[in-house]
Formats: C-alpha cells, structure tokens, sequence
C-alpha cells in the first residue's frame, strides 16, 4: 500500500517530461502509462445510466440503468447507493477505473436539453443523492468523477458561453452538490466545458480556491473531454488531467512554459502526485492492495476486455431484479381516478410507437449497448389480452440497418486497409489504421415490402450510397461544429427515397475520412410509410374497443440529447391529438409519458391515469408492467416542477447572447421560482401518488430534527416521502419563498400509524455572505407531500440548527 510519502517519492524519479506526459491522455479513453514506477495506464468510461466502457461497440453490452432522472425520482438514496455499487461491479467486468458520473448540475429550467443525465432541481435533493451514487460506486474501488463543476446547465454553446452569476446563488446552489460528494470522499471531479464568471472552468480560480483549498479535496481534477484550449493559464490552475491525448495543448507547449518559467514546476507536481493517488485507490499502481475498502480491478492488457469474473455478467438476475425494483421506485403517478391499478382479464389497447421500442436512455455520450430490453408490449403479452397501435409517428430520424453489416476502411485507390462485421448500420468508431480515407458500409437490405423506402447515410465529407451498383446519392456535408456530441456521436444525415421490390437489396455507403471529421457514420433504411390518417384512426378504433388503453407518449433524441436545448416542453408529432381521441373513444384510458424531463400535459385532466416512466433503463417494460398491475408500487416523486402551460415556466432565460449566461433569477429556480411568482404549476416538485392514501397527524421540532407522525389510510402497504420545507418571513437576507430542508422516506400496513425523523440538513439553514452564516432565530416549518401542499405547519419560534 502507497501511503502519501510514497507517491511523493514515486513523483520525484520522473524527470519533467516524464511528468507532464502523464497529464494528458495516452489515448482517448486511457491515461499514459508509466513502467518505470508501476504505473499502468487509467481506463475512463462515460456514465452516469450504465458503463459503456472505453470506445463505442454495440457488441459490447452493459446494463442499462434508469436515467438519472428517474433516480432523483426514487428520493431513495439506499436504492441508488445499491446501484452505485452495481456500476462498479460493471465498471470491474469492463476493466474501468474511473467512471464519469454523476452529473451534478441542477434542473435551472425545464428546457435544458441533458437534464435527464441530471437529478433534480434541488441542491439538497441533488446533494444527497449524488453522495449514495458515488459511495456505491467507491465502493467497489472505482472512483467515481462527478460533473460538470460548475454552473454547466445550459448545452446551446457550451464550449464557450460564460455563466455570470453571483457569490451566494453559486454558493447555496450550484456548489453545493459538489461541496457535499467532496465532503463524502469523491476521488475525481470533472471540469466543464464552459466558463464562470469570466473564466473557463478547466482554468478557473473555483478549482484552486474552493474546491481544493478551501473545501481540502485531494483527488483528481480531470477535464470534459476537450475541454482544456489554452497551456499557462489551465496549467496554472487547479485543473489535473486534459482529456483526451496524447494530442492537446498541454504535452510539448507544456514542458516548454514550464521550462520558461510561465508554470511552476511544483503545480506539475502536485498533479501527478493526485494522478498517483487516484491510481493507487483504484489499484492501478503497483505494489499497492486494498484502498479505501475498495479492491484492485483486474488489468486489461493492451486495454481489451477481461472475461467477466463469476456474478458479475450482465445477464446476472440479481442486477436485473435491482434494475426492475428501480423502475417502479421511479415511476411517477401524476393522477389516478381509481383505475389502477389494474384487473385482470381486461382487454388492452396499448398505443403509441413507444409501446414497443421506448427510449430506453437518453441521447448523447451516456448512450451505451443495453445488455437487453423490454419493452411494455412484451411484458403486457405475458398479463393480458393486447393489442398494439402505433397511432402517430414521432421521429423522423433514420433508422439504422441491421446486422449483417460489412464495414471496410479503405485507402489510396480503394486499398482495403482493415475490415469487420457489425450488428448495426451505425459506427460510431472501428479501426483506425494509417492511411485510412474511407469508411464503407455495406449490407444485403431484406425489402419486405415493394415501394417507396427511404435510405439515408450519415457523417462527414463526400456521402456516396449505391443500390444495386447504381449510385442513389452524392453529397458533400462540411464539417460544421466543434461540438463532440454531434461530430462524434450524431453527424448530419442526407435521405433519398428509392422505388425498391419485394425481395433483397445491396447497399453500400461510402463516407471520406476528413481531418477532424469523425469517424462516426451511418447506413439507414425505412420502408415505405403507412397512410398517417389510416394509422392514427387505427388506434382510436382499438381503443374503442378494448376495456382500457394505455398510450405511451415520447420524446425524441431530437428533442432530449446532448448538446442541444429545447426550444418547446410540447410533445412532438400529433401525440396530444391522439391521446385526445383516445380519451373521447375510451373512458379508462391511462397514459404512460416516456420523457427524460418535463413535457406539456394539456390532457392530462381527460385521463384516467397518468404515468411517469422517465428513461426507465432496459427493464422498463417489466418494471411498468408491475406498476400497472400492482406488483410494484408507483413509488416515484417529481424532482422537477412540471409546467401547465409554456408561459407560465418562470425561468425562461436559459439561452447566452454573446457567448454571456445570466443567472439573474438568483436563488428563485425550480419550484423556488414557481412559488416566488406565485404561479400554480400542473405538478409541484415532490408531487407523487401511491395506490394508497395518507393521513399527517401531528409534526414537532428540535434542534436539527422534525419528527413527523401519519397514518396508512388505504387499503395497501405503501409508501410516502414527508417532505419538510422551511421558510423565513423576516430575514437579514433575500430567502426564497420556501426551500428543501430534509425528506424522509416511510413505508406502513393499511392503518398502521407511524413517526418518521427528518434531519434538517445544515445547508438549509445557513447562507453565504463571504462566509457560511446562520442567522439566529427559528424558520417555520412546512410538511408536506410536495413543495405545494403544506400538511402540517410549526411557527417559526422552531430553532433548526443542526445538533
């Protein structure tokens, strides 16, 4: 074991060029290596909802978690915590050390296009929550990096816009989940890609003086990939590692400025010395055993996978019974009339083209290869009599041809440099060999049926696809972004709609490999589409005759994904109209919303239930499934304020102009703002049903503590989440309306009366004015089953000060 006197010792044998190699990458996923002190390099993979592993493979599967949404929808940090622990079980099968989650950052407003990688809207929420993943992650000796420090809540520009925001909304908001994960342990960090207050975060002064200084974190500041632009000044910083390498503008420029005396040796130091440190917690340093509780991962050889060790594949029925007891912990009942949960021997329409293939995860780089799915078609089949409607289409995108696909990289004169099989149209990377120029595609297309398909390549450079040896399209698509989301993961894609016959088809697509282009390509097919009047009519019809219909409503990767905003919370396509004419056709008619973050409801009022599943990970449909049936409770609370109507959604500034991001709305987000503006939202923040009811009987207050007494009213064991919000009517300082000061989750037996203790965290009574201040006097405590709704109210005489 390598105690801190040792690392110091190991930095000290590396000459200066030895040590600022290690301080970029070796490869894209991997740190460098160096023998000469026992160190093998460090394996990254993307989270936060599954393990991915190094590259993109469909071949190689991982579980599929739900979002992180739906987590921060479980307020349950014992369950996330369980799963933490699973990722690290995957991240060891993978040979990962470092895993890059969780996302931290807050719900600012509904538009944000990646807050299904985030928890919630709430610090405290948020805080605790990201503590359980990353001490279920940590402990299975791989370390977790929580991001993006800091303020990273927008995707329109966000390489380069600059959030400005002042001292105590950062402080009590956007810090605060990270201040806690550190408190907690965290090993890593990730910086983010934007800049704070005139500084990009991978050379801002928050690394240095709060987060290592002041808050004392001791491990490793790893940047966003890419992130790093400028030598000095983010050598100068608290920023650790650039990501990836060996490439970048630290390496050569590095040793030089250092050499010059623009960075001083004793900062490159300092960074190898945390690189050291890290790779001895997660076992990858020679002579070094258990750190920290944790266990060296196995060594992976020329960085390939190692066979799975015994109880730790995929497939594992543990893992999966975790994943399953997740979804209905996070699915979310909006409104129920009394129809769930269901009988059986109804008949069922299940509509909406969800119902079969649903958005399992979310758009971007946390995308990985599900080990398998489940949609609620297939779980439904297995309960009742069902039949399936798609009723409207959604998505636009191509759809990618399945296996057997022949992917060859070719060279000068059509040279074949390098050649595999894949099981999908998509490639995201292969191979990469010297004197590559051309990536190719190639397939036997199955045409199921004579007419009009759509076929569509993607990437960038010339786009060539020829049917049949007749070429069909030609186009040249420039490179347009410096965004790795879209360059890398979801490039343009040209279409072309050709008459083909019943039968089969070759298809080959050619795509140039440019200078800073990617390697990321596609080859889609779509046969012709059915009549869009026919098909909504179809599944009105249905629903007319069944007992119940059930609609599954979407979003898209459009819509929700790396690297891009919302522009509108309104469903895509004509989804409303349907679950419109599906509520007209049949009275027990439930809707099930298949979204990563907020979406318009305007029907929700004509349903007889509705259902929140978020991006329920690959067991979705059993898990729903359950829900629906009443084997699984809809154990979900929002942890976002969802809006009635888009005029009505308080912080609507959410896009920079001039490369500036105000937060000037300050401490007033989320159900905070709502209150603040005193404006009813369709559903408050904490807002969740159980096929149960409760009674709030009685509440008292001590120092640091509310115990809360209700009872079971229902038929049904159950359980609630007590909410417990404070307020300060007469304050030194601007307080919002209410805000989070603890929750508690309990569970009873129909009838059963119990109490519950909620701790009242210290965050929620201090606030920061140059320093951490509580004002003396009591808050007045509200309690509650959401941020709306106040059960049981104390006065304010209650002091809440932590014991």
């Amino acid at each position: 074991m390598h105690d801190d006197h040792d690392l110091v010792k190991l930095v000290g044998k590396l000459d200066l060029r030895a040590k600022v190699r290690l301080l970029s990458g070796g490869s894209v996923w991997r740190t460098a290596a160096e023998p000469s002190i026992g160190l093998r390099a460090l394996t990254f993979s993307d989270g936060p909802a599954g393990v991915r592993g190094p590259g993109w493979d469909e071949r190689r599967t991982s579980l599929a978690l739900p979002s992180p949404t739906a987590l921060g929808a479980t307020w349950d940090e014992d369950l996330v915590r369980r799963l933490g622990a699973l990722l690290a079980d995957e991240s060891r099968r993978k040979g990962v050390d470092v895993l890059l989650a969780p996302v931290l950052n807050l719900h600012r407003t509904p538009y944000g296009g990646r807050h299904f990688e985030c928890f919630a809207e709430d610090p405290l929420l948020t805080a605790r929550l990201g503590v359980a993943y990353v001490s279920g992650v940590q402990s299975g000796g791989v370390a977790a990096a929580p991001k993006h420090f800091v303020a990273n809540e927008t995707e329109t520009d966000r390489l380069t816009h600059d959030v400005q925001v002042d001292d105590r909304t950062l402080r009590e908001l956007y810090l605060a989940p990270f201040e806690a994960v550190v408190e907690a342990g965290a090993w890593a960090v990730m910086s983010a890609y934007n800049g704070v207050n005139g500084h990009p975060m991978s050379e801002n002064p928050l690394l240095t003086d709060v987060l290592k200084d002041e808050w004392g974190f001791d491990g490793l500041v790893v940047s966003d990939w890419g992130a790093v632009r400028t030598t000095v000044a983010s050598a100068a910083s608290g920023q650790d590692l650039s990501m990836p390498g060996p490439w970048g503008p630290w390496g050569d420029l590095l040793v030089a400025a250092v050499e010059a005396g623009e960075v001083a040796e004793s900062a490159i130091d300092d960074k190898v010395f945390r690189l050291l440190r890290l790779a001895a917690r997660v076992g990858a340093l020679e002579g070094q055993g258990d750190i920290e509780g944790g266990s060296a991962p196995e060594d992976v050889a020329g960085g390939e996978e190692f066979a799975p060790a015994e109880g730790l594949l995929p497939e594992a029925a543990s893992g999966l019974a975790l994943l399953r007891e997740a979804v209905s912990a996070s699915t979310v009942l909006l409104r129920n009339n009394g129809i769930l949960p269901l009988h059986p021997g109804r008949t069922i329409a299940l509509i909406g083209a969800g119902a079969a293939t649903p958005r399992v995860q979310g758009g971007g780089s946390s995308g990985l290869y599900p080990a398998a799915e489940n949609s609620l078609l297939d779980a439904l089949r297995t309960r009742a009599e069902v039949v399936h409607a798609p009723g409207v289409r959604i998505d636009d995108q191509p759809t990618p041809v399945r296996a057997p696909v022949q992917v060859r990289v070719l060279g000068a004169n059509d040279e074949e440099l390098f050649r595999e099989h894949r099981l999908t149209g998509r490639i995201l990377e292969t191979e990469e060999v010297p004197g590559a120029e051309v990536l190719e595609i190639s397939t036997t297309l199955h045409v199921t049926e004579t007419g009009p398909w759509r076929l569509a390549v993607a990437g960038y450079g010339r786009l060539t696809l020829d049917v049949d040896g007749t070429r069909v399209l030609d186009e040249v698509q420039p490179v347009d972004t410096d965004d790795p989301a879209v360059k890398h993961l979801r490039p343009p894609h040209h279409a072309v709609e050709v008459q083909l016959t019943e039968g089969t088809a070759e298809l080959v697509a050619r795509r140039e490999l440019g200078e800073d282009s990617g390697m990321a390509s596609l080859l889609a097919a779509d046969p012709p589409r059915p009549d869009a009047e026919q098909e909504f009519g179809a599944a009105v019809e249905a629903a007319s005759r069944s007992d119940v219909a059930i609609v599954v409503v979407s979003t898209t990767d459009a819509i929700e994904g790396e690297g891009r905003d919302r522009s509108t919370l309104a469903l895509p396509g004509e989804q409303d109209a349907l679950v419109t004419a599906v509520c007209l056709a049949n009275p027990n008619a439930i809707v099930v919303v298949n979204s990563g973050g907020p979406v318009l409801l305007p029907w929700r009022e004509d349903t007889a239930a509705v259902l929140l599943t978020w991006f329920p990970g690959q067991e979705g449909g059993n898990g729903l499934a359950d829900v629906l049936f009443g084997t699984g409770e809809p154990g979900g609370r929002l942890p976002t304020t969802w809006p009635a109507r888009e005029t009505d959604v308080p912080v609507a500034n959410f896009l920079p102009e001039d490369q500036k991001l105000g937060y000037g709305e300050g401490l007033d987000i989320g159900y905070r703002a709502w209150a603040a503006h005193d404006v009813e939202p369709a559903y408050w923040f904490g807002h969740g049903l159980g096929y149960t009811t409760w009674d709030y009987l009685d509440a008292k207050a001590e120092r640091g503590v509310v115990r809360v007494r209700l009872r079971n009213t229902g038929r049904r064991r159950g359980r609630e989440v007590v909410q417990v919000y404070l307020s300060r009517e007469e304050s030194a300082v601007r307080r919002p309306l209410r805000w989070l000061g603890g929750f508690a989750r309990v569970e009873a037996e129909p009838g059963e009366t119990v109490e519950t203790t909620v701790e009242i965290s210290a965050q929620a009574t201090r606030h920061w004015a140059g320093e951490w201040v509580t004002e003396s006097g009591g808050f007045t405590v509200h309690i509650g089953p959401d941020a709306g709704t106040t059960r049981i109210r104390l006065a304010a005489r209650h002091v809440l000060r932590p014991r």
